[in-house]
């Protein structure tokens, strides 16, 4: 079976494929200094719950924007899985997608993974919102390829500075405000409406601004716990898609499954 790992700035996903379906998922809070044998403590004791252990495991591909984990991700799968992962953007790795930028090298591994797993299981052009530490949108070419994107600041960084930032501004929960009205009749319900339909707003904005300037009807998938909530109110999205990340990173995987 193979192990997927996402690692985002503020939690890290590990995921199982056991050649037909994702078996397990979890999440944990991602900390650069976490060694392999912490990680594997950890895990060994999820994977009993499933009436599983490492020997099930083969093989590891690793996504990562923090660069302090992947030495540790490393050495917990030769440790543990007595295997060499992969991790993508590293030279050995072939991603099987052309990246149209300035700057190849500067897009983060789980936004090429977006890109791959929106290119097989949705095909066309599209956009790929993912709500994440950063809120990101990125485009897909009809041929896979990866043209470029835009990042805006996270909903819950939006939030905590919001809070940091005013003293009288509490730490609030994000929501879709419970009355029909966007105008806020207190502080609570004024700072949801003005982070859930500023957000609205942003999607939407962005969205009509690329398909403007591409001059075509792109498809919209979602992804990141945050999607659902923030897809009920509006309709630009068509797709909502957990597992977008981990099933681009599947992909890789199978497309470097001779080198691996």
């Amino acid at each position: 079976m193979l192990l997927t790992v996402d690692v985002g700035n503020t939690n890290t996903v590990f995921a199982i494929w056991d050649g037909e379906t994702w078996r397990s998922r979890w999440r944990l809070v991602t900390d650069g200094q976490r060694t392999a044998d912490e990680y594997g403590v950890w895990l060994s004791q999820l994977l009993q719950l499933q009436s599983m252990d490492f020997a099930a495991l083969t093989n590891m591909v690793i996504s990562s924007v923090v660069p302090d984990t992947n030495f540790h991700l490393t050495q917990l799968a030769r440790d543990y899985l007595n295997s060499e992962p992969l991790i993508i953007g590293s030279p050995n790795v072939k991603l099987g997608l052309k990246i149209r930028i300035d700057e190849p090298g500067s897009v983060g591994a789980d936004r090429l993974a977006n890109a791959i797993g929106a290119y097989i299981k949705y095909p066309g052009q599209s956009i790929v919102i993912d709500f994440g530490t950063a809120t990101t949108f990125d485009l897909v070419e009809a041929d896979g390829s990866y043209g470029g994107g835009i990042i805006s600041p996270g909903i819950n960084l939006s939030v905590e500075a919001l809070h940091n930032a005013a003293a009288k501004l509490p730490n609030i929960a994000i929501e879709q405000p419970r009355t029909n009205s966007v105008i806020g009749q207190d502080t609570i319900s004024a700072m949801q409406s003005g982070i859930y339909w500023g957000y609205i707003g942003l999607i939407e904005g962005l969205v009509a601004r690329i398909k403007a300037e591409r001059g075509q009807d792109l498809q919209v998938i979602a992804t990141g716990g945050l999607a659902h909530l923030f897809s009920h109110g509006t309709d630009v999205i068509q797709h909502i898609d957990e597992d977008l990340t981990i099933d681009g990173l599947k992909e890789i995987y199978r497309r470097n499954s001779g080198a691996a």
